[in-house]
């Protein structure tokens, strides 16, 4: 940061210090652990997916795809590209809904191929669809040029009937998804995972398949991969069930498919509720209704630690709120707070990846579906991506349930630790005292964090001005979200008082932090977020 942007940053706080005034002000501790890892992440956690809703998919009498298909997306919109390559790399799932209704035009199918049609009497309102290989090289170049990491979701219900309300019977005919994968290998066409199918577990979503027989099925898919990938130098992973968690129906296709078949077990999650909720903002910023999820994440953990320890659990879909998302909502800052929150809360639990529904499309589209500029959640995302290493760190707060706390290693190969701070307060700040577990057997410092809160303000300010590269040693490196204008509900995100947005170019921008003294408090503000880099923490788990 340039002396100019400081000395305006301070003089904005001394026009601003009435305001600060009428606020709460908490001191807190956190002490986190850098002994050892509780947790670990994939080093491509974050994952964004791209779904098959056609433009005529509506929820709540609003239409909110239009062309964000994998069917119909502007794969040459210059921002799409950027916004892809800023991850270095980006995992991307391909799927949704209506994957299991989709064809491969390729090899001996046996349907004409046509686009998904609206009708109202068939699975999910819409007719089968068809993905001409045309189609899908354009696809893949898209993923290729810009480095993704491709997850693509196969067809499963393909040759099987309906046998009542609900409920799918009769073997799967992998004759159609076995065709489509020997002409993506034919083309060099290069898939990290190959997943079968969505939402298919326990009573499923529109449609269910029997756990029995879907590990059966697995058992053959299998078996196609390992004889389609026998020269391969690398296999693709194997993932299932793409759908939400059920204990039993989970437990019980892992017993049948037996051990090392599946290698990834996904799970959905849409913990906000229905969309059209006029109480998504409550729900958001309610730290008892965050944590409810955390008993999904416990249960599946321990699933997997009982019947598949082979195998490692992903979130394969997860946008909030389901039909579509929430109008005003998933798309705006608010959505950061339970966003970043799936991403703190699941990896405790040895969560490898996090799919976000979606890159765009729907009101909970990381980028905006008609104009394709970044949402929130997008910076959120490439935040986490760039500064949350794997390691995740066991991490204590003496603060109140309303400041989140999360901590990992650094991430891509620096040493130290990187602090994330949710504060879902409307009223109180908190200002932040952070401790090495390693340290608390020494005698304790003096540590003066009940100072007056204006000289903690004054301090803060002053701070972020003109820092040199020799300081670097004894500082921290803070990113402080906040929304433009103080509207939660603002679709644009201010990173340390500058409000994000694209480049002259479309380029996505530079997210710079402001160096802060390594032993001053840490200030949070309500209804804001935190990154906290501290380079420099001894914490040997890390290194």
């Amino acid at each position: 940061m340039d002396l100019q942007m400081g000395i305006f940053l301070f003089f904005f706080f001394l026009v601003s210090f009435p305001a600060f005034l009428t606020q709460e002000v908490g001191p807190a501790t956190i002490i986190v652990d850098g002994t050892s890892t509780s947790a670990t992440n994939d080093d491509n956690f974050i994952c964004a997916t791209i779904d098959w809703w056609p433009h005529d998919k509506c929820n709540y009498n609003q239409c909110p795809w239009g062309n964000s298909s994998a069917m119909n997306l502007d794969l040459s919109h210059p921002i799409l590209a950027k916004a892809i390559q800023a991850f270095k790399p980006l995992r991307i799932r391909i799927g949704g809904s209506l994957q299991d209704r989709v064809l491969y035009d390729v090899g001996n199918l046996k349907f004409p191929c046509h686009p998904f049609i609206r009708m109202e009497d068939r699975l999910f309102g819409f007719s089968k669809g068809c993905l001409r290989m045309s189609r899908w090289d354009e696809l893949y170049h898209l993923f290729n040029t810009t480095g993704a990491v491709l997850t693509f979701g196969l067809n499963a219900l393909y040759g099987r009937h309906l046998i009542k309300k609900g409920v799918w019977g009769g073997a799967w005919d992998s004759s159609n998804a076995q065709d489509f994968m020997k002409y993506t290998i034919s083309k060099g066409h290069r898939i990290d995972s190959w997943e079968f199918g969505n939402e298919l577990s326990g009573s499923g979503v529109g449609a269910s398949v029997d756990a029995e027989l879907y590990g059966k099925d697995l058992i053959n898919l299998e078996k196609i991969i390992n004889k389609l990938y026998e020269k391969s130098t690398s296999k693709p992973a194997l993932v299932a069930p793409g759908g939400f968690f059920d204990q039993k129906w989970y437990s019980q296709f892992l017993k049948v498919s037996g051990p090392g078949v599946v290698n990834v077990l996904t799970h959905h999650i849409y913990n906000l509720g229905a969309g059209v909720d006029p109480n998504l903002v409550k729900k958001i910023l309610d730290p008892r209704h965050l944590s409810k999820i955390s008993e999904t994440f416990s249960n599946l953990k321990q699933t997997i630690d009982h019947d598949g320890p082979w195998a490692s659990a992903w979130v394969g879909e997860s946008g909030g709120a389901y039909n579509s998302g929430g109008r005003h909502v998933s798309n705006t800052f608010v959505n950061s707070f339970w966003y970043l929150d799936q991403l703190g809360l699941s990896s405790k639990y040895n969560t490898k990846v996090y799919c976000r529904q979606t890159l765009i499309g729907g009101n909970y589209g990381l980028l905006n579906k008609t104009t394709f500029v970044p949402n929130p959640d997008y910076y959120s995302a490439l935040l986490w991506h760039r500064l949350m290493g794997k390691g995740v760190l066991h991490v204590g707060s003496s603060a109140s349930s309303f400041l989140r706390t999360y901590a990992h290693c650094c991430s891509k190969g620096r040493e130290g630790m990187t602090l994330l701070l949710i504060n879902l307060s409307n009223q109180t700040a908190y200002t932040i005292d952070v401790q090495n577990r390693k340290d608390m057997y020494l005698p304790a410092r003096e540590r003066n964090i009940k100072e007056s809160f204006v000289l903690q303000s004054l301090k803060r300010s002053v701070a972020w001005v003109g820092n040199r590269a020799s300081d670097e040693a004894l500082s921290r490196e803070e990113y402080h979200l906040t929304p433009k204008d103080g509207d939660i509900q603002s679709q644009t995100m201010v990173l340390n008082g500058l409000p994000l947005k694209l480049t002259e170019d479309g380029g996505i921008p530079a997210l710079d932090p402001v160096r802060v003294d390594v032993k001053s408090p840490i200030y949070v503000a309500p209804l804001s977020i935190a990154f906290i880099v501290f380079p420099n923490f001894d914490a040997p788990a890390c290194v």
